[in-house]
């Protein structure tokens, strides 16, 4: 009998570990309204629904409050095989004070963030030991903490809502030692997840430079080379009927759909697994902002400039390490 060897093992539970945060969301949606559909219509457990959405209601706010995280979940050996299918890695260039609260930007969104997940959401990557005393929220869409279950998991990571509520509550009411983690460009930044792009949604971005002006935090850049070139796009023609779809849905929905296509379980091959390129997540120099209650326009926009252009500074100053020329540019829409 033929037994798979350690390295056939070790790639089948990267790929598990990739498949199941990726598919999470779909299959805890679909399975949580199958069965109380089913429990509702054919059966007399009904009451068990009601109680789902009672303890729903009842925790609602528990996603703009901190969270539950479980240091368990984000310590499993499940996230140890996907950090290792890329790999991803995280580069600090500072020390960072646990006596302070901070914002972190991260850019870019890509198609699924997997880097900004494998390093924040999980332990398995030594932020810990690297930023001793430093608590990590990610902060993601408040449509995610709408289904039962589904945010139980998400929350178990250590996400919040990205709500201005959210961010106010763990600036204010937590201590020190926090970092809101927010990938600033959002789903509307997948239009632009092609290889070897460095094109970032930010000119009109500036939420998050308001809200580290309000608390007086330090705003913290951060690039993940490598993010955007775990899959390849198709392009529709500029103007035709498909691209000018993609355009109005994402003016409605805000989500930019696109055709991608990565690798799949063999060499050369088409599927929907990420390709495995090295993600490496620079944490850039902290940049201390006052702090002003009611910031105006101008002061946003000044400081969103300044923001800018430290970003510019580190992504310049280590493109080259990882596989991009001198020449490009990091392009900011």
């Amino acid at each position: 009998m033929l037994l798979p060897s350690k390295k056939d093992l070790k790639t089948a539970m990267e790929v598990f570990a990739i498949f199941q945060w990726a598919l999470s969301a779909l299959l805890i949606v679909i399975t949580v309204l199958l069965i109380n559909l089913y429990l509702v219509v054919f059966t007399p457990y009904w009451p068990v629904t009601v109680l789902i959405l009672t303890w729903l209601a009842f925790d609602w706010k528990t996603p703009e409050r901190g969270g539950r995280r479980f240091a368990c979940v984000r310590k499993w050996c499940l996230w140890k095989h996907y950090c290792n299918y890329f790999p991803i890695k995280l580069l600090k260039t500072h020390d960072i004070s646990p006596s302070h609260n901070y914002i972190l930007a991260c850019h870019p969104h890509g198609l699924m963030s997997h880097a900004c997940f494998g390093n924040f959401a999980t332990d398995n990557k030594n932020f810990t030991k690297m930023f001793p005393g430093i608590t990590p929220y990610i902060l993601t869409l408040g449509a995610f903490f709408w289904v039962p279950f589904l945010r139980e998991y998400i929350m178990s990571t250590g996400a919040c809502s990205v709500s201005q509520s959210s961010m106010d509550f763990l600036l204010t009411q937590k201590g020190t030692g926090n970092m809101l983690i927010v990938v600033v460009g959002g789903l509307a930044e997948c239009r632009y997840s092609l290889p070897g792009s460095s094109t970032l949604v930010l000119k009109n971005r500036c939420g998050f430079v308001r809200m580290a002006l309000r608390h007086g935090v330090a705003l913290i850049p951060a690039y993940v080379f490598g993010e955007t070139d775990l899959y390849n796009q198709h392009i529709f023609t500029p103007g035709g009927l498909v691209n000018r779809f993609q355009k109005w849905f994402q003016r409605v929905v805000h989500i930019y759909p696109c055709a991608f296509y990565g690798r799949g379980f063999t060499k050369n091959s088409w599927g929907l697994l990420p390709h495995a390129q090295t993600l490496t997540t620079v944490v850039g120099e902290p940049l201390a902002l006052p702090k002003i209650e009611n910031p105006s326009k101008d002061i946003v926009a000044k400081y969103h400039a300044l923001y800018i252009d430290a970003l510019r500074k580190l992504f310049d100053q280590h493109k080259t390490k990882f596989g991009i020329s001198e020449t490009q540019e990091l392009v900011v829409v």
